[in-house]
């Protein structure tokens, strides 16, 4: 099976882009996900102010963080989030990784911590509720993203996907998906592959409604989130 693993500044090849030239879904997916967006960010901007405010005062760092994720086309972008972890996160989880053995294993199996001592007391709120992910609207008007699709990964995370990593590519990233529906962290990484894997192979509009739909008492019951 042939790998998915490229440069960080390897283009795909002109076929590949061709044939990845549209977005799964067309013009009416993103005429939807822009509609949504919009309406999202007028609904959410109260609460948008509010938690701007409690992260900036937790500790006077950024109130916003963007990680370069790999997106459509292979293209890459920096994928917003309300800032959820101490200032120098990248040497905390080091040196956590190297004092714990078990946590290097469930890190290496699925690029998260249950236990991730990088996290502030706001950003543990705003995890288990989902909402360090709200300035992903901005990122979904910019056509980085859509509402519903794959969760955005690093170029490390789409060595994984393999052979499937086609159909990752097919599409924009989601704010939500088939995956933040069905358990989260809660699922093996290769579920996730199969979650995605299945979306793009089957995309219509209805199931973006669906997923929406059962997004909400996902995000409510907090299943897999952390």
């Amino acid at each position: 099976m042939k790998s998915a693993t490229r440069s960080a500044d390897t283009p795909l090849s002109p076929t590949h882009e061709m044939h990845l030239a549209f977005p799964t879904g067309g013009v009416a997916k993103r005429a939807f996900d822009i509609t949504i967006a919009m309406m999202a960010l007028v609904m959410f901007l109260p609460l948008f102010l509010m938690i701007m405010t409690l992260v900036k005062f937790t500790d006077g760092g950024s109130i916003f963080y963007g990680h370069k994720r790999v997106g459509h086309n292979g293209r890459y972008f920096k994928c917003l989030k309300f800032r959820t972890m101490v200032v120098n996160g990248d040497e905390v989880l080091r040196r956590h990784l190297h004092a714990n053995p078990e946590a290097a294993e469930e890190w290496r199996q699925t690029r998260k911590l249950k236990d991730d001592p990088r996290v502030t007391a706001v950003g543990a709120v705003l995890r288990k509720l989902s909402l360090d992910e709200l300035p992903q609207l901005i990122n979904i008007l910019r056509g980085d993203m859509s509402i519903v699709g794959p969760r955005p990964v690093v170029d490390e995370e789409l060595t994984l996907y393999d052979s499937f990593a086609v159909y990752y590519l097919r599409t924009r990233p989601g704010l939500t998906g088939l995956w933040q529906i069905s358990g989260r962290n809660d699922v093996s990484y290769e579920s996730r592959i199969a979650f995605d894997t299945h979306y793009v192979q089957n995309w219509s509009l209805m199931q973006d409604m669906a997923i929406i739909v059962k997004t909400i008492p996902a995000v409510c019951m907090s299943r897999g989130s952390y």
